[in-house]
């Protein structure tokens, strides 16, 4: 995969952002991180709701880098796929992860009920904060004007 590839696949579209842009998705990561913690919610939607996060932050690093993933069948997974682009060997192990929790996050929303076990989601709270941390620093060492 690379951004030719992409954008001649029409997966991506060249895109340039503003720090107004990333504060919205700030503000999103932020809403699904408490929404995440909620007493009373299922085992499902608090795994379902961090797997949000992380991808608002993925988005938000392929954004820092002067790109928008088409919205279309599959586009989660070109972004999870597509942080390897932007962040290189760091967002590998993450990449993995959450292209792991996208499988279940779609039984989740379009299948069945009762999927996520309560471990599972904890995990994914914690995995959902390291990866923005992950994106958030990357933004202030390569994208200074456009950090939090």
């Amino acid at each position: 995969m690379t951004w030719t590839s992409l954008l001649a696949n029409k997966e991506a579209q060249k895109h340039k952002t503003s720090k107004k842009e990333l504060d919205n998705m700030r503000a999103l990561i932020a809403r699904d991180l408490a929404d995440a913690s909620l007493a009373g919610l299922s085992a499902d939607r608090r795994f379902a709701t961090p797997y949000n996060a992380a991808l608002q932050a993925a988005n938000m690093a392929i954004a820092c880098a002067g790109y928008r993933i088409v919205s279309k069948v599959g586009h989660h997974r070109v972004s999870l796929e597509s942080t390897k682009l932007v962040l290189g060997k760091a967002a590998h192990k993450y990449a993995d992860y959450f292209e792991t929790c996208r499988r279940k996050r779609n039984t989740i929303d379009y299948t069945f009920s009762n999927v996520a076990t309560d471990t599972e989601a904890k995990e994914i709270v914690v995995q959902a904060k390291q990866f923005y941390v992950e994106v958030e620093d990357w933004i202030t060492k390569n994208h200074p004007a456009l950090k939090r």
